[in-house]
């Protein structure tokens, strides 16, 4: 893995924490000069858990501030990135909310914050990094969807359908960009043990029978870690997946092939 990615310059968006962290992790193991944007500076994060894991970096990680709802923030960021790096090879759209509430209790505000972050952050950042990626090696860029842009649960409408957006404008990309070399794929995690969904565990009275039942939902026998969108991420963007574009690559243990069957009926031989 060390080297795969060496010259490369990757931008992730909201790679301070979560699954963003781990993707930022990987590239620059595989020796990548990777720009977190987020609008949190994980520099102290990155700094300690390094340091408490001895992890060895192969390749560098830098942060530029990157409001991914304004416009004018992310002219400002590629400005910064081209000034500093000259030109961008992969992309990866990450930064994402989640809002959980009923529909009736869905406001406006809340639905286009969503949609801002989720939808609306890829298309601009895709609009002002593309002109960086032209004429670089197999320049790629990768979305992070999610299940829930291929189904839904309850109280999710404005998350479902920002996802559900996001692999939409994923194939709508690879088929623009792709005269021009550029790759465009998506990863749809399922549950993935991150601090938000940790977070929902945490608050079960029978915390051990709540993550018992998660794996449960997964042939694979477990939940996810953020470790491995980002395997899969890595390999979009690798000249490896140099024919794969316009794909959307579920990542959630088999959780959205197994058919729902009533315990009454299940077949426990």
């Amino acid at each position: 893995m060390t080297g795969r990615a060496t010259g490369r310059i990757v931008v992730v968006t909201g790679g301070a924490r979560g699954i963003g962290r781990a993707i930022v992790d990987r590239f620059a193991a595989e020796g990548a000069t990777v720009v977190i944007g987020d609008l949190t500076d994980p520099g102290e994060l990155f700094l300690q858990s390094d340091v408490a894991a001895g992890l060895a970096v192969a390749g560098h990680r830098e942060w530029v501030p990157l409001d991914v709802t304004d416009e004018i923030s992310i002219l400002a960021f590629s400005e910064s990135v081209a000034a500093a790096h000259g030109g961008v090879d992969v992309l990866v759209n990450n930064a994402g909310i989640m809002d959980t509430r009923a529909l009736a209790d869905e406001t406006v505000a809340g639905w286009d914050l969503t949609m801002a972050v989720n939808l609306r952050g890829p298309f601009l950042m895709a609009k002002h990094l593309v002109p960086l990626m032209e004429g670089r090696a197999d320049p790629a860029i990768v979305n992070i969807g999610s299940i829930e842009g291929l189904g839904a649960n309850t109280f999710h409408s404005s998350y479902a359908a920002s996802k559900a957006g996001v692999h939409g404008l994923t194939r709508a990309l690879a088929v623009e960009l792709g005269p021009a070399g550029i790759r465009c794929n998506a990863v749809a995690p399922g549950w993935i043990d991150t601090e938000l969904n940790r977070g929902y565990v945490d608050k079960h009275p029978n915390r051990e029978q709540a993550v018992a039942d998660l794996a449960s939902l997964h042939p694979v026998g477990r939940i996810g870690d953020p470790t491995d969108v980002a395997a899969t991420v890595s390999w979009l963007a690798n000249p490896d997946a140099g024919f794969v574009t316009g794909q959307v690559v579920t990542v959630d243990g088999g959780r959205m092939t197994r058919l729902p069957i009533p315990a009454s009926l299940a077949d426990d031989a």
